[in-house]
Order: structure tokens, then sequence, then C-alpha cells
């Protein structure tokens, strides 16, 4: 399956791609690369353990991908609460970021069965 053709990578790919784009002109360059690196992590993951061979392997980075995705909610919340990140936008990452874990955990299930 190309890894293009999911769901949950478009997805993630938007939100890396939207984290960058607000975050582009951030002076706090410690934060700004920790969530920039945890918001490409997410779909670089999913797009590794899908060119994978195995199942064990493909879960195996999936399994990451979901971690970075409690990782980038993590760095929203405390963004949203130091004012990096406006509230509303915020809530909006925060609802993505929950339901690509869920979908997440889909995928897993279902190439594991």
């Amino acid at each position: 399956m190309d890894f293009e053709r999911l769901v949950v990578w478009q997805r993630s790919r938007r939100l890396a791609v939207g984290v960058y784009r607000e975050l582009a002109d951030c002076r706090d360059f410690g934060f700004k690369d920790q969530i920039t690196r945890s918001a490409l992590s997410l779909p670089s993951n999913i797009a590794e353990g899908m060119e994978r061979r195995s199942v064990k392997e493909k879960a195996h980075f999936l399994w990451i991908a979901k971690g970075s995705c409690g990782e980038l909610r993590t760095q929203i919340l405390i963004g949203s609460d130091i004012a990096y990140i406006a509230q509303p936008l915020a809530d909006n990452w925060i609802a993505e970021t929950r339901e690509l874990s869920k979908m997440l955990c889909g995928l897993i299930n279902k190439i594991s069965d």
C-alpha cells in the first residue's frame, strides 16, 4: 500500500506543514525546533513504516508515529499555555492529533490482523 494514499499520512502531512508555517517566525528556536521535529516525525514514521517489508516493522514505525503524535500534542498544549500558539488554532491541532492517534491505532490493528 502506498503511504501517500493513506488518509492518516495525508492529514499528518498537512498538520506538519501547518505547524511549520505557523511557527516560521517564532524566535524561540528551542521550542520551534522541538515542535517542528515532532510534527515532521509523524508523517515521516508513517511513511517509513509502510515502506517496510514485515508487519512487525510496519507496526513498530506506526507506534513511533503515534508516540510523536502524543509528543506533538504536548508541545501544542505548552505552546498554547505560553501564548506561542493562539487558542483556537491549538484547539484545532489538539483535536487533529487525537484523531490521528486513533487512526494510527486502527491502522496498526488492521495491518496486524
